[in-house]
């Protein structure tokens, strides 16, 4: 498996998993050291760039930790801290908080959904790990459409209890 550039890494996988740009480059340098992967420097003219590829050695590890359970798959949202003490500041101001994560989501699915539906359209004619970037690709467009349902939701029973009151 070949990774380019952690710039790359983190617009592939931010959208399922918080990519620190302080830790690329340390895991990396750590993988490289140990002999785990190996950085080729695959730069063009018009960009830099260094491909990450998992070496014999570290292909092993790899498969190990791809092998273990999954402990706990964490769902972090300030959103939902937010609008839980909701009662404090009222349905306008957690209308604004929903409105906000909306307005992010509807901007996380328009870049995703457009790369899902062009890997869905060549998924007979890639490698096998084609199919695993489309499914994750999938999962994430499912994922936010429910997000953006839920947020319809909420800001229809807000605006009720606006009126109500």
């Amino acid at each position: 498996m070949t990774w380019q550039t952690q710039k790359k890494i983190g617009k592939r996988l931010r959208l399922f998993w918080g990519v620190s740009y302080g830790s690329i480059y340390p895991t990396l340098s750590a993988l490289s050291e140990d002999g785990m992967i190996s950085a080729n420097d695959v730069s063009t003219n018009k960009q830099a760039k260094i491909a990450y590829t998992t070496t014999d050695k570290g292909r092993p590890h790899l498969w190990e930790w791809l092998e273990v359970s999954v402990g706990k798959n964490e769902v972090r949202y300030e959103t939902l801290l937010k609008l839980f003490f909701g009662g404090e500041i009222g349905p306008e101001g957690s209308l604004r908080q929903i409105e906000a994560f909306e307005e992010k989501t509807r901007a996380e699915l328009e870049l995703l959904r457009p790369i899902s539906e062009r890997l869905d359209t060549r998924r007979g004619d890639r490698e096998i790990a084609h199919l695993y970037y489309y499914l994750t690709s999938r999962f994430g467009v499912e994922l936010y459409e429910g997000y953006l349902r839920w947020c319809a939701e909420a800001k229809k029973l807000l605006k009720e209890s606006m009126e109500e009151a």
